[in-house]
């Protein structure tokens, strides 16, 4: 079941106004954070890379970068998803207030230790950084197994997820360098399965609803058998980079996955939804996943140099664009505003767009210095956060615009 955008239920069936009003419902925190993270994170980075900004950290700067992006930014999108798609999906009272609080809590306890990782013990830093995945888990899992819910399984990539986190820990800190960067690998490759799963549920849904407002009903017409097997490619594909990372087997299953995954896109009708920004931006970021599995598969079975970043395309274009999707769509919904975005939330679509084109295909096609192409992909991440965060900040710390709680 998909993503229900009018679902108000709220623990106690109420929460105080502002500036409490961020407690309200669990995307309220969680999309913030998510997204103010995404905007500071990147020019840090890369000021660091070009500029020789201190990052504060003894990690070596990729796994930095590579960690906080995964188990920052990606998780506090999926930690906001599941805190809102789990009372939809059980029918139960929404996670609000003191739960949120703690959770919230443990988060940015996790990216703070993480930054400042100099100044404290290793096992200080995993400590806290490790305890934020299963306080999601024992948070969510009560409601799904009382009722039953098909979606339960869900959560074994949080626990997938956390395994690991707990890898690249054991890595960096005993010496692993390359366990490390190979469990940031599979923990990419776990938030591609879950696009894979929540896309194929919510954008033919979305897209049919889309058309239908303009009178045109049942317009997608998706074969099931592509689920399953979609699924299973992309399963496949974690499988074996697990055991032969970056190898010709990897490649061969990156592109069998590829032409499953444009097939798959191919059904949902998405160039019938150029006129709905709010739509076809997940038609756009489940597009980047063939593409980046296609780049993946010429990397490593042809050596193609223009392919070699394919990771961004992955991570950039498809994680990152379709978490902007459903965080501007689901902050609308659950707030009780029209799903029609502004032009500023267009633009950030595109400036997205742009920051993936460009980390991707820049070093190979733009005649410029490595780090020129990696500062002007960054001022396009940045731009594009700083006008969701201009838009949707009010918006996540406001009460709903119809009175309700929630």
């Amino acid at each position: 079941m998909s993503l229900k955008c009018s679902d108000n239920t709220v623990a106690n069936g109420r929460i105080p106004r502002m500036p409490n009003a961020v407690w309200g419902y669990g995307f309220r925190p969680f999309f913030l954070a998510a997204g103010a993270l995404a905007a500071l994170l990147i020019p840090w980075w890369a000021g660091a890379l070009v500029w020789g900004i201190p990052l504060g950290t003894v990690w070596p700067p990729s796994l930095w970068h590579g960690h906080e992006m995964l188990f920052g930014f990606v998780v506090a999108a999926i930690a906001g998803f599941l805190l809102t798609a789990v009372p939809s999906w059980t029918g139960e009272r929404g996670f609000a207030g003191t739960p949120l609080i703690v959770l919230a809590t443990l988060w940015v306890l996790g990216r703070a230790v993480a930054a400042t990782s100099a100044l404290w013990p290793p096992s200080v830093v995993a400590g806290f950084d490790l305890l934020f995945l299963p306080a999601l888990a024992g948070l969510v899992l009560p409601p799904l197994v009382r009722a039953g819910n098909r979606n339960t399984p869900l959560l074994a990539v949080l626990a997938a997820l956390w395994g690991t986190d707990i890898a690249f820990y054991w890595g960096l800190f005993h010496g692993g360098l390359a366990l490390a960067r190979h469990a940031l690998l599979i923990g990419i490759d776990i938030v591609l399965l879950l696009v894979t799963v929540i896309g194929g549920r919510i954008i033919p849904a979305f897209t049919n609803a889309a058309l239908k407002q303009r009178g045109v009903p049942s317009a997608v017409h998706a074969w099931r058998a592509m689920t399953p097997v979609a699924v299973g490619a992309m399963l496949a594909l974690t499988v074996i980079d697990l055991w032969s990372p970056e190898g010709r087997a990897a490649g061969g299953l990156a592109a069998g996955a590829a032409v499953i995954q444009a097939v798959r896109l191919a059904q949902w009708q998405g160039l019938r939804t150029v006129r709905a920004p709010i739509v076809w931006v997940l038609h756009l970021g489940y597009l980047w996943l063939p593409l980046g599995l296609a780049l993946k598969a010429l990397a490593l079975l042809a050596g193609a140099g223009f392919a070699a970043f394919y990771v961004h395309a992955l991570t950039i274009g498809a994680a990152a664009t379709m978490i902007m999707a459903v965080m501007t769509r689901a902050s609308l919904g659950h707030t009780g505003r029209p799903l029609v975005v502004a032009r500023p939330t267009a633009c950030a679509y595109g400036l997205l767009t742009a920051a993936a084109a460009t980390r991707v295909f820049g070093p190979a096609l733009l005649p410029f210095a490595y780090t020129t192409v990696i500062a002007l992909a960054a001022i396009f991440w940045t731009a594009a956060f700083a006008l969701f965060l201009a838009v949707y900040a009010p918006i996540l710390l406001s009460p709903r615009a119809d009175g309700k709680s929630g």
